[in-house]
């Protein structure tokens, strides 16, 4: 092919890849966003694979049998609730699949060895490695193979910065002579820093963690693609890469958390113990889905806030069932969205957009915070650590300076769980003993079920 054809059409796909990245950045077109990226993606990879260099398909086409039977797999097996780790796996394996391309590329004695070709190894090596790690610690912590909690290690700072330090050190022997040892030292070096980098994070941190290891897998692809010498990857790479340290920065802003620490793994500080018994005992009140319907039926302003709860239980579409019920009844229904509820940046937005919830009513947690206080009711499902008043007052727990969405403001505020269960930072939730809190205990899905049915009986009685 041409080598002028091959360069306009990355050009387009590079064009089709900025296009529909900043697409995504708003719910309404995000799907048309996802569509011009995969386009893009879809000319790059028919172009490469047309390239006069690719002289077998046979590994090729088995490689695209392959992943494409797993893929299918599991994108028909992978439940929502379990997107958050898919997303940690997927990243992980976009950094072992440069990781192993800097390897072939060592391994075979054709391939370039000019300085940019010996820098861009030993950074792919670096950085997919960690990556790679990184992400299996991660998927293993939100797959419950591991605790979630934050896991000490010690002198994590020292440590962290001494492999960095020894990494960048192999890379640049490597580079200078050449050999094996040198990569192999480099590839031990770096898997250990992807596990010493995400096993002391814990807790409401993770989705910051996931974020950041999405960046990693961009700049992984983005040196693999100065070893190959192909311009869509260094392009698609680096936008990840960018987009995806963007979106960390600004969610560290969210959770008053410094990037600096998130880089070097030292978030999710362990706190000493909390009285549960102190904070719940005598002080806790439950209610029933008869007893909230009355509550709601008068109710005018309402808010919503999902959580990995709602998320678990597959009750988003039950979620939307009650809006349209309250709204049926004449109450102004809002959700409100916390930047890392859930488990990945995005989670609520996804599950709620799944159920076909208005854009319009999801409003992020600057805007609705100051709302709370002219709300009658709010309905939390599952949203534990985002709604903790230790974030506020707490100096010692994990979480302690992270803005919450601000409840306890609200005239009442129903909480739906099947127990005074934690979170997934550990931590107990004084929201549930608070004077004007109501507790209904149960299945997030049922309990909403119930409750809706009660309205409508409530709606109907009124009427009658």
């Amino acid at each position: 092919m041409n080598e002028n054809i091959i360069e306009l059409s990355y050009l387009v796909a590079a064009v089709l890849f900025i296009v529909g990245l900043k697409k995504l950045t708003r719910p309404r077109s995000a799907v048309l966003g996802n569509q011009l990226s995969a386009i893009g993606m879809l000319i790059a990879v028919v172009v490469t694979l047309l390239h006069q260099s690719i002289l077998s398909y046979e590994w090729i086409v088995a490689g695209m049998l392959l992943g494409g039977a797993v893929g299918a797999l599991m994108a028909r097996s992978v439940k929502m609730t379990s997107m958050p780790q898919m997303v940690a796996l997927l990243n992980g394996f976009g950094g072992g699949a440069s990781l192993f391309v800097a390897l072939a590329n060592v391994w075979d004695p054709a391939t370039g060895t000019s300085t940019i070709a010996l820098v861009s190894v030993g950074a792919t090596l670096l950085i997919g490695a960690v990556t790679l790690s990184g992400s299996m610690v991660a998927f293993a912590k939100l797959e419950g193979l591991i605790s979630g909690k934050a896991i000490a290690v010690p002198g994590n700072t020292a440590l962290n910065g001494l492999l960095v330090a020894a990494g960048v050190g192999l890379a640049t022997a490597f580079v200078f002579s050449p050999q094996l040892v040198f990569i192999y030292a480099l590839l031990a070096v770096s898997l250990i820093l992807g596990l010493t980098l995400v096993l002391p994070i814990g807790g409401a941190d993770m989705p910051v963690v996931i974020a950041l290891l999405n960046s990693y897998s961009g700049l992984a692809a983005a040196t693999a693609g100065f070893i190959t010498g192909n311009t869509v990857l260094i392009i698609s790479g680096s936008l990840v890469g960018a987009s995806g340290l963007i979106l960390t920065e600004i969610m560290c802003k969210a959770m008053n958390r410094s990037l600096r620490n998130v880089l070097f793994g030292v978030m999710g500080a362990v706190s000493e113990a909390v009285d549960e018994d102190a904070i719940y005992q005598g002080k806790v009140k439950s209610t029933s889905p008869e007893e909230l319907a009355m509550l709601l039926d008068g109710a005018e302003r309402v808010v919503i806030v999902p959580g990995y709860g709602m998320a678990m239980a597959q009750a988003q579409h039950a979620v939307r069932e009650l809006a349209n019920a309250l709204e049926a009844n004449g109450s102004d229904v809002k959700y409100a969205i916390h930047p890392v509820a859930g488990r990945m940046p995005g989670h609520m937005n996804v599950v709620l957009a799944e159920a076909e919830v208005p854009y319009e009513q999801l409003v992020e947690m600057d805007e609705i915070n100051p709302q709370f206080s002219q709300t009658d009711v709010v309905i939390v499902i599952g949203a534990n650590d985002v709604t903790n008043p230790l974030a506020r007052e707490d100096k010692g727990c994990p979480i302690y300076g992270m803005p919450i969405l601000n409840v306890d403001k609200a005239r009442t505020v129903v909480v739906i769980k099947r127990s005074l269960s934690s979170g997934f930072a550990g931590l107990p939730n004084p929201l549930f003993a608070m004077d004007n809190t109501l507790m209904l205990y149960g299945d997030g899905k049922a309990m909403i079920i119930e409750l809706t049915a009660s309205l409508k009986e409530e709606a109907s009685a009124r009427a009658a």
